[in-house]
């Protein structure tokens, strides 16, 4: 009987998170006046809140949601370290569980740290690795070079305009109808659940050798990041542009180097630092030259710019984290898109499940039968795509993907200009341009100031000698 003690401790410390998190979620819908009705807390907010603040309620119940994952497993984590659960219980598939969580292996915490130290973690073969061994003809080249190019340029372009219909165009019910999608996180569930299963399937056919020894809740802070970069990239485009939104990705550079040179102490060269000032003055161009006063208010402009700005942050942060994952524990990029998918498609589904999300967006997709195509459309172009970047990089480097997806962001604009009709004066479009130009400078440079080291790390031993 003692022995089962721990495993029904942890599975208490689900159920009191759960059921905390459904009392302070009745609160919320009390407080809205929807207690007694049936009503989604998506649908409260809509109703209760004007369309400038709705986003913000929206935020406070996607949280509850959220919470209902990082609270028990906060507990969990605490009371298996405290009590030593991984050394003293029996191997359970509860233990199983929060071993592969903790540790990373299903072995315990001991286990692991033998395993470490008898048998060194074999880094994994990088791709291009693989790629390699066999020489390929200029021929080959081109046709594969052409496949990674139509494959992203298809998928993503195809992905950027439906993202754009679904959360800006009205949907027509059977009879006639016309209607709104609301609920971006169901968005953000379909496209984070396609991609998990296409890494797994992925995996599954490669069959990638090494073994996997990252801790699964390292991946959980990426993907909390990752999914609120994107719900904030879909509740931007409430406010802002299509294109603006486009644009705006590309200031990513400056806080990232912002962050880095005050708190990491980071050096940039000066090809760093001018790229940065002309992407600023693009958008300052871009911004100008494609405002419309007669449509919006300072509110709308104020709420538009702080979801980009939160979107950069959140983005920034995933890229950051994955780097750190990447070094420390020599995972390929398929496993660290299963894993942070994985935790991603468990925190919007806890959310969409509290705020009875899953009820609404599927009556609406049952009435609107146009965006059941659009939605499944976008999550495969959204799998489709991270599958095309891995490989992209792996084959080609980091320098030809980077022109490839400069190329997809500036068709990405035109196609959306022309499809929605979004009006952009010549300022704009030089705008455009100035940021395109930044992009490609950084990258050139960026490849350059390698080459220059790579020379002169080679010339010191002679010079020594």
């Amino acid at each position: 009987m003692a022995k089962i003690v721990p495993d029904v401790v942890i599975c208490g410390f689900v159920v009191m998170a759960l059921l905390l998190v459904h009392f302070f979620s009745d609160i919320l819908r009390l407080s809205l006046g929807g207690y007694y009705t049936h009503a989604t807390l998506s649908q409260l907010v809509e109703s209760q809140s004007s369309k400038d603040y709705a986003w913000l309620l929206k935020l406070l119940a996607n949280c509850f949601g959220y919470s209902c994952v990082f609270v028990p497993g906060y507990l969990i984590y605490k009371y298996v370290k405290r009590t030593k659960y991984l050394e003293k219980s029996e191997k359970t598939c509860i233990y199983t569980a929060v071993s592969m969580c903790i540790t990373g292996t299903p072995g315990t915490e001991l286990d692991y740290s033998e395993q470490l130290q008898r048998k060194p973690i074999e880094p994994q073969l990088k791709p291009q690795q693989y790629n390699g061994t066999e020489k390929r003809t200029k021929s080959q080249e081109t046709v594969l070079l052409c496949w990674c190019f139509g494959g992203l340029m298809i998928s993503y372009l195809t992905w950027g305009v439906l993202q754009e219909k679904i959360m800006t165009q009205q949907y027509f019910n059977y009879d006639g109808q016309p209607s709104n999608f609301k609920d971006s996180q169901f968005l953000v569930f379909c496209n984070r659940l396609s991609a998990f299963m296409c890494a797994i399937v992925t995996l599954h056919i490669k069959r990638t050798p090494g073994r996997h020894y990252t801790p699964l809740y390292k991946y959980s802070f990426a993907s909390f990041s990752n999914i609120m970069s994107a719900w904030f990239q879909y509740e931007a485009l409430k406010f802002v542009s299509f294109p603006t939104q486009v644009l705006a990705k590309a200031c990513k550079i400056i806080p990232v180097m912002l962050m880095g040179k005050l708190i990491s102490k980071n050096k940039y060269d000066w090809y760093e630092y001018v790229s940065a000032i002309l992407i600023s003055l693009g958008m300052i161009f871009f911004m100008t030259g494609s405002a419309n006063s007669t449509k919006a208010s300072s509110v709308t402009t104020f709420t538009g710019i702080f979801l980009l700005t939160m979107y950069l942050t959140c983005d920034s942060f995933t890229a950051n984290w994955q780097d750190d994952l990447f070094k420390n524990y020599e995972i390929s990029s398929l496993q660290m898109m299963a894993g942070v998918n994985l935790f991603s498609t468990i925190f919007t589904a806890t959310s969409l499940w509290v705020q009875g999300g899953f009820i609404d967006s599927l009556a609406f997709a049952s009435e609107h039968p146009k965006f059941i195509f659009d939605a499944l459309t976008i999550s495969m172009c959204s799998a489709v795509g991270q599958l095309f970047i891995f490989y992209t990089i792996s084959v080609f480097g980091a320098v030809v993907f980077t022109i490839i997806m400069t190329l997809r962001q500036a068709f990405a604009i035109l196609l959306s200009c022309l499809i929605y009709k979004h009006h952009i004066s010549a300022l704009g479009v030089f705008g455009i341009l100035v940021v395109f130009f930044a992009v490609f400078m950084r990258s050139y440079g960026k490849q350059r100031m390698k080459a220059i080291r790579k020379r002169a790390e080679a010339h010191k031993p002679k010079m020594a000698a």
